[in-house]
């Protein structure tokens, strides 16, 4: 976009070509926005320099613009510094409110008392507790967009069907999982729900799921969860199985097959010499890591020549494993081994059993 020489130098135009912005963005941008073709550089500046004033690097602002460009027509102190003012109060760490800001510029869009009062009241109703309420808007502020009667309320009524209308129930589940209040009820959470109940998961089942692992029912039944189904069914778990496999561990429904999946079930059956009926009597399996839990754990008991069932085996934290399994005097030799004597794996011992050894500090020696 040329400027000519007889334009005014306070035009907007003059501001994007200092701050270097493509014509092509700017275009864009006056299309979006046609309120800035009366918007002032001094005005433009001001909101710039007072962008950087609370934290948010010069480099993240040309994006801020570009994907609000209304930003540019709002006065500092009538739009911007209450806003931020107001998410100050809401913020427990430092630059939280910026990264807020980068994430989401339309929170300027919307007003203090127009649109975040309001919201953060009808959080407060849920159950959400005041301390997470920052957490709620900050990590998600997105949320300031969607319309309380329109969309929050079919949210709720949602979950309440689910079984979840106890006091402050539905507030640990957003404090959990900020984002899934974004996801239509039509178009993803009923289907999920409908997908789950075909699977023979009960009102009590998807209720607790709900509560522990909402991240589920916000994933698309035909991308992950049929996919995840079929290839456990592939794998030679019957139905009956499957749905144990779901019920007890749902997350077992959004993991990466190739990359999770997959590689540990070849683990167990080739590796440890199991079979896959041991995984649904110990669905927590699929949690561990293959690396740090699975292969260590494996190893250890294999060169002990020791015999457990997979839960035995996984369901202990490393303090409680290295105690179980006499690993203690492996571990004295690990921390000092010019003094491996009885009396030094005593003190291990002691140390270990009180705590004084963390569970890293742990997992380290035993690797």
């Amino acid at each position: 976009m040329e400027l000519s020489t007889g334009q005014n130098g306070s035009s907007i135009l003059w501001f994007f070509r200092e701050k270097g912005f493509e014509d092509r963005c700017v275009q864009e941008m006056l299309r979006k926005c046609r309120r800035l073709e009366t918007a002032k550089k001094e005005q433009a500046s001001e909101i710039w320099a007072y962008l950087e004033s609370i934290g948010i690097r010069e480099r993240k602002i040309p994006s801020i613009i570009t994907r609000c460009p209304k930003i540019l027509t709002f006065r500092v102190e009538e739009r911007l510094e209450p806003m931020v003012q107001c998410l100050n109060t809401l913020a427990t760490k430092p630059r939280e409110v910026a990264t807020a800001i980068v994430k989401f510029p339309y929170i300027f869009c919307h007003g203090v008392e127009e649109k975040l009062c309001p919201m953060l009241a009808f959080f407060q109703a849920l159950g959400v507790p005041e301390k997470q309420l920052g957490r709620m808007v900050l990590v998600n502020p997105r949320v300031l967009s969607y319309s309380i009667d329109q969309k929050l309320v079919k949210f709720v009524d949602f979950f309440a069907k689910l079984g979840l209308k106890g006091e402050g129930v539905l507030g640990k589940v957003l404090v959990k999982n900020p984002f899934i209040i974004g996801y239509s009820v039509e178009k993803r959470l009923q289907p999920t729900l409908e997908f789950l109940q075909s699977m023979g998961l009960t009102q009590s089942d998807l209720a607790r799921l709900a509560i522990n692992y909402p991240e589920v029912l916000s994933r698309d039944v035909k991308k992950t969860l049929e996919l995840n189904f079929d290839f456990l069914k592939s794998c030679g778990f019957d139905s009956h199985q499957t749905k144990t496999l779901i019920t007890n561990y749902p997350p077992v429904l959004i993991k990466s097959i190739k990359n999770s999946l997959e590689p540990k079930i070849k683990f167990l059956v080739e590796r440890m010499g199991r079979s896959i009926d041991e995984i649904v009597n110990c669905p927590d399996f699929f949690r561990y890591g293959l690396k740090k839990r699975l292969e260590h754990r494996q190893r250890v008991l294999a060169q002990k020549n020791i015999h457990c069932s997979l839960s035995e085996m996984l369901n202990s934290n490393q303090r409680k494993f290295a105690i179980k399994y006499g690993l203690i005097p492996d571990l004295a030799r690990v921390l000092c081994p010019q003094i491996a004597s009885k009396s030094w794996q005593c003190e291990v011992e002691k140390a270990v059993t009180s705590r004084m050894l963390s569970g890293r500090m742990l997992e380290r020696c035993l690797c």
